[in-house]
């Protein structure tokens, strides 16, 4: 899916690390979100309330989930799963679009 219709957009970003890492919240009539952002070069940890797909529009990154020893690598095109009330790190080496949906 390229565009969303009919949702409400929060204007104010979500901002992180310095403003290397920001989104947009997107808000769906259904009561379902996705925050549409975008990562500059660095590494970065994160934590999951939710349960998340995170879909790599563009860009590449190593991704290290919650259980895995391994840094597994994610490009353009390519998603991965994250659990809910985990931990994830990301290395970030070229600047990435992405679509991260919150899982219910």
């Amino acid at each position: 899916m390229s565009e969303f219709n009919n949702v409400t957009i929060v204007k104010q970003a979500n901002v992180y690390f310095d403003g290397k890492v920001n989104s947009r919240t997107i808000r769906f009539a259904d009561g379902s979100s996705k925050t549409l952002g975008f990562m500059q070069p660095g590494e970065y940890t994160f934590n999951t309330a939710d349960p998340e797909l995170m879909e790599i529009l563009a860009g590449e990154l190593e991704v290290l989930l919650p259980g895995s020893d391994a840094w597994q690598a994610v490009k353009g095109g390519e998603s991965f799963n994250v659990p809910g009330n985990a931990k994830f790190s990301l290395k970030v080496s070229i600047a990435s679009d992405y679509c991260c949906s919150f899982l219910k």
